[in-house]
C-alpha cells in the first residue's frame, strides 16, 4: 500500500512538469526614444500621456461623414469579416486541443457472433456463439506527465490569440485606409474645382486674345499662347473628372458597399480632417500596443510551447484505455443483476530507437522558435521604423505648408500684375502665360501639401496602434 500510494505522489508530480523552456520576451532591438535631429524639431512635446491606442477611432475622427463611412467599411468590408471568421477557425481548433486534456467517454452497445464448424465442436453440429456488450468506454486516454498535451494546448492558444491580434491589424489598417481614401477624394475634388476655375479664366483670356488679334492689336503668338492653356486646363478637367470617379470607387470597395451620396466629402481637406491631437514624444515601448507586434510575439510564445511538446517524445508516454457495463450471451440479459464487466489496459511507450526522429523534430522546433525570435524583432523594428517616418515628416509639414501658402500668395500677385497689364496693352501674354502656370502649379502642390499633413495625422494614429479596441455600445437616449 506504501508503494502504491509513493508512486501515485510521483506520478502526481510529474503531471505538473513542463519540458517547454520558460518564456522571456526578447529585448528590444530598438532605441529607447524617437529619434531627434532637424526633422523632428517641429514635433510638439505630448501634452497627454495617454497612448494612442487607448483612442477610440471616434475620438480620433472629428468629422461625422467621416466617422459615417468608417462605420459602414467596418460593417461590410471583406477582409476584415475574412479575419472575423479566421479567429472563429482558430477560436475551434483551440477547443479541438485543449479536449485532450481530459479523458473522452462515449457509450457503447456492440454484439460479436462467432460460428464453430461442426468439425470443430465435438458434437458434430455446428455452434454460434454471441456476446452483447455495453456500458461506457474510454478509450486510449494519455496521462500528461511531461506536458506534451499543456504545450500543445498553449501553442493552440497562442495561436488563437495571433488571429484577433491580426483580426485589430486588419481593423486599424482598414480604419486608415477609408480615411486616407476619403481625404484622397476631397483633395482631387479640390484639384478638379481648380482646373475648372483655371479653364473658366483661360476660356475669357483666350476670347480676348481673339478678339484683339482680330483688330491687329496683337500678334498671333499672344492667341496661340491662351490656346495652349485653354487646352491644357481643359485636359486637366477631363483628367480630374475621371481621378474623382475612381477615388468614389476605391473608397465604395474600401467600404464594402455603395456609400450613401450624403455621405460623400463636399468641403476642403481643412474642414473635414480637424483630427484630435496625439501625443508625440512617446517611449518606444508604446510599441508593444501595435497588435501586429503582439501577433508576432504569439507566434513566438506558440513556438516555444511547440519546443516543450518535442521534448515530450523523448520520454515514456501512458495511455489507458478502459471500459465498464455489462455482458451477456442474450440480448435480453444485458444489464441484469450479475452481468457487470470492466476491462482496463494501460499502456506505456517506451522509444528506443527511431532513427533519429525525435532529435530531428527537436531541432525544427528550436529553429522555428530561433525563427519566431528574429520575425518579433523585425515586427518591432518595423514599428519602430513607421513611426520614426511618420514623426519625421510631421515635424516638416508645417514648415512645408507655410512656404508652399507663401508660394501661392507671391504666385498669385504676380499673376495679377501680369495679367492686368496684357489687359491694358502693356505687356505681351508671355510674362501672363509664366505667371499663370506658376500660379496654378503652386495651387497644386498647396493642395497636395494639405493632403499630405491630413494623411500624415492618419499614419501617425495607424503606427502608433490606435483604434483598434472593441467600442463599448452607444448609450441610448
Amino acid at each position: 500500500m506504501k508503494k502504491s500510494l509513493i508512486t501515485m505522489a510521483a506520478l502526481a508530480m510529474l503531471a505538473g512538469c513542463s519540458l517547454a523552456p520558460v518564456y522571456e520576451r526578447p529585448a528590444q532591438p530598438v532605441a529607447q526614444a524617437w529619434p531627434t535631429g532637424d526633422a523632428y524639431k517641429g514635433v510638439p512635446a505630448a501634452a497627454d500621456a495617454r497612448p494612442v491606442s487607448q483612442i477610440l477611432w471616434r475620438d480620433y475622427f472629428a468629422d461625422d461623414k467621416l466617422r459615417k463611412v468608417i462605420e459602414l467599411a467596418l460593417a461590410n468590408n471583406r477582409d476584415l469579416r475574412v479575419s472575423v471568421l479566421n479567429i472563429e477557425k482558430a477560436k475551434a481548433q483551440y477547443n479541438i486541443d485543449t479536449a485532450a486534456l481530459l479523458p473522452k467517454l462515449s457509450a457503447n452497445v456492440n454484439q460479436n457472433a462467432s460460428r464453430t464448424p461442426s468439425t470443430m465442436t465435438g458434437t458434430g453440429e455446428a455452434a454460434i456463439n454471441r456476446q452483447y456488450n455495453g456500458g461506457l468506454v474510454m478509450s486510449s486516454y494519455e496521462l500528461d506527465f511531461f506536458g506534451k498535451v499543456r504545450n500543445q494546448s498553449e501553442a493552440g492558444l497562442q495561436s488563437y490569440l495571433g488571429t484577433e491580434e491580426a483580426r485589430r491589424t486588419q481593423q486599424i489598417t482598414l480604419v486608415s485606409e477609408v480615411a486616407n481614401a476619403y481625404l484622397t477624394l476631397i483633395a482631387d475634388q479640390q484639384r478638379l474645382k481648380l482646373a475648372q476655375e483655371t479653364l473658366k479664366s483661360q476660356q475669357t483670356t483666350y476670347e480676348l486674345s481673339q478678339k484683339r488679334f482680330a483688330s491687329g492689336v496683337v500678334a498671333g503668338t499672344d492667341m496661340y499662347d491662351a490656346q495652349t492653356t485653354l487646352e491644357s486646363a481643359r485636359n486637366d478637367v477631363a483628367v480630374y473628372t475621371a481621378q474623382v470617379a475612381l477615388d468614389q470607387n476605391a473608397l465604395t470597395l474600401l467600404v464594402g458597399s455603395a456609400v450613401p451620396e450624403e455621405l460623400l466629402p463636399a468641403g476642403d481637406l481643412a474642414e473635414v480632417t480637424q483630427l484630435a491631437a496625439i501625443p508625440a514624444g512617446l517611449p518606444s515601448d508604446l510599441l508593444q500596443s501595435r497588435p501586429d507586434v503582439q501577433e508576432a510575439e504569439r507566434a513566438l510564445r506558440a513556438a516555444n510551447a511547440n519546443i516543450g511538446v518535442a521534448r515530450a517524445a523523448f520520454f515514456p508516454s501512458i495511455s489507458l484505455t478502459a471500459s465498464g457495463g455489462s455482458a451477456s450471451s442474450t440480448l435480453s440479459g444485458l444489464f441484469k443483476a450479475g452481468s457487470s464487466a470492466w476491462t482496463f489496459a494501460p499502456a506505456i511507450n517506451l522509444p528506443i530507437f527511431d532513427g533519429g526522429v525525435n532529435r530531428a523534430n527537436l531541432n525544427i522546433a528550436k529553429a522555428e522558435r530561433d525563427i519566431s525570435v528574429a520575425q518579433y524583432e523585425k515586427a518591432v523594428q518595423t514599428a519602430f521604423r513607421e513611426v520614426a517616418d511618420a514623426l519625421a515628416t510631421r515635424g516638416t509639414l508645417d514648415e512645408r505648408l507655410a512656404s508652399q501658402q507663401a508660394l501661392v500668395d507671391a504666385a498669385q500677385k504676380s499673376y495679377s500684375i501680369n495679367e492686368a497689364r496684357y489687359r491694358k496693352g502693356a505687356d505681351s501674354y508671355l510674362n501672363a502665360l509664366v505667371s499663370q502656370r506658376a500660379l496654378y502649379s503652386a495651387q497644386q502642390g498647396l493642395i497636395t501639401t494639405r493632403l499630405a499633413k491630413s494623411s500624415n495625422a492618419v499614419t501617425l494614429y495607424k503606427v502608433l496602434g490606435g483604434g483598434w479596441q472593441p467600442e463599448l455600445p452607444q448609450p441610448r437616449g
